[in-house]
């Protein structure tokens, strides 16, 4: 390891790992409000025969979606989006859609193992269907989409840096730099980044849904 690079080049590893950070955060943002919605309607169509169907097809489109490499997502999505192909707007998206391929069916589970005598309880008093999900659905639901997340967030910041390969900057800048000057400190760095920053966001999760989520009975950690 040679420290003496690390010293040199702190502006660099701060520089990318900010980078690195404006990436994941509208990523999980958008994961976390779009699965939401998504995750209840196809929680809803499990009680209906008709709509049934509906949600078999965004369980299993959410499987088809996560199965693109990610390196295509990144080439295809200019061609379609017409943005520029360096363009960080690319890997944002790219990796909402494989975030929400993850989350989607997650969002759906735990909505589905919500305790239903406590939704039965809160239609006897007169909760509205807003009511109910907002005082009893997502509470009873948030352990199992808060642990979904963590995974979606683990992930997204594993995935980013695969935007090196296509110019967008990032933590990964130092593993591929690395390798290609055959200097394991620059690509240690590199690695040791991505992982802090994938333990501090998780630890971050964790700690908004123990201080945000009522006690339900089922651990969020």
């Amino acid at each position: 390891m040679d420290t003496s690079w690390i010293s040199t080049n702190r502006q660099l590893i701060l520089d990318l790992t900010l980078q690195h950070i404006k990436l994941t955060i509208p990523v999980l943002l958008a994961v976390f409000i779009l699965s939401i919605p998504v995750g209840y309607g196809a929680h809803r169509a499990g009680y209906s025969r008709r709509w049934r169907p509906a949600r078999s097809a965004v369980i299993v489109t959410s499987g088809i979606l996560y199965g693109v490499p990610s390196l295509a997502l990144f080439v295809i999505l200019p061609v379609i989006l017409g943005t520029s192909v360096l363009s960080p707007l690319n890997v944002i998206i790219a990796l909402v859609i494989y975030g929400l391929a993850l989350q989607v069916r997650v969002a759906a589970e735990a909505f589905d193992s919500a305790d239903p005598a406590a939704r039965l309880a809160a239609e006897a008093v007169g909760y509205s269907r807003l009511g109910q999900f907002f005082s009893v659905d997502l509470p009873l639901a948030a352990p199992g989409i808060v642990a979904g997340m963590r995974v979606v967030a683990a992930s997204t910041i594993s995935l980013i840096s695969v935007g090196t390969l296509i110019g967008v900057s990032n933590l990964g800048d130092l593993l591929t730099a690395g390798f290609q000057r055959s200097f394991p400190t620059q690509i240690l760095v590199g690695i040791a980044g991505i992982v802090v920053l994938a333990a501090v966001v998780d630890l971050l999760l964790v700690t908004v849904a123990r201080v945000s989520v009522p006690r339900t009975g089922k651990a969020v950690g």
